[in-house]
């Protein structure tokens, strides 16, 4: 266990540099937790002071972010960005969008032109599934998407509504609306986040195969290069 407070407080460190705030309290906090277990099962008194000590330090810096982070989203100054270089990994949903929910959401609404084929679709539904295993409790997902007026305009239709159909049988109640003259992305949550990403969700590789690694676990999947912006306002009208 102490390797991975290691691991996950250096990630930490590394968000707090770079002035990923959000991100790296969520870090620190994780690792504190991990470490704070290690210490229960402690027997040596020498470890545990050094433990206490680490444990002191990373609150303190945690704590100094928090009331950061809380100011800047009274002040509706909070802005974050997050730069995805041509074939990085490690960027699932999961990775992006944890840091933004939380029990106060239960709304939210995606603008994004793109999800009409096949794989943009799956990442669709990937992000309400992360949506489901979240912290949260989403009751409405809005997605206003271009139509696919194409040869496979019944399947953009027949997807999102079994997509819709599925998230009915978990609580959660899907509209979909479409426009042909959309182009922005972004992604509101009504707990006060705002996600802008350059690509909207379409930002992975096609992997190499189905059975190559990456396929099944986003984390692994090889990224187009691309800008998140992350904004807080005190109030998020969802349209």
């Amino acid at each position: 266990m102490e390797d991975a407070a290691v691991t996950v407080l250096k990630r930490a460190v590394e968000l707090d540099t770079c002035s990923r705030f959000q991100e790296s309290l969520i870090c620190y906090q994780e690792g504190i937790q991990i470490l704070l277990n290690v210490l229960k099962v402690t027997t040596d008194e020498s470890k545990k002071t050094a433990y206490r000590e680490k444990i002191d330090q990373y609150m303190n810096r945690a704590e100094l972010i928090k009331k950061r982070v809380n100011q800047d989203k009274e002040e509706g100054k909070y802005h974050e960005q997050i730069k995805i270089k041509e074939n990085d990994t490690g960027y699932s949903f999961e990775r992006v969008f944890k840091p933004y929910i939380n029990e106060n959401l239960t709304e939210v609404y995606v603008e994004d032109p793109y999800i009409r084929s096949i794989h943009q679709l799956y990442n669709f539904l990937r992000f309400c599934e992360m949506l489901l295993k979240g912290s949260c409790k989403v009751k409405t997902i809005r997605l206003l998407t271009s139509p696919d007026e194409g040869e496979n305009a019944s399947q953009q239709k027949s997807a999102l509504y079994e997509i819709e159909e599925s998230l009915k049988v978990h609580g959660i109640v899907l509209t979909t609306e479409y426009s042909s003259t959309i182009h922005d992305r972004e992604i509101r949550f009504n707990n006060g986040w705002i996600i802008k990403i350059g690509r909207g969700l379409d930002y992975f590789k096609k992997p190499k195969g189905r059975f190559s690694v990456g396929y099944c676990d986003y984390d692994l999947r090889q990224c187009h290069e691309t800008t998140i912006d992350v904004f807080h306002v005190k109030h998020t009208k969802i349209m």
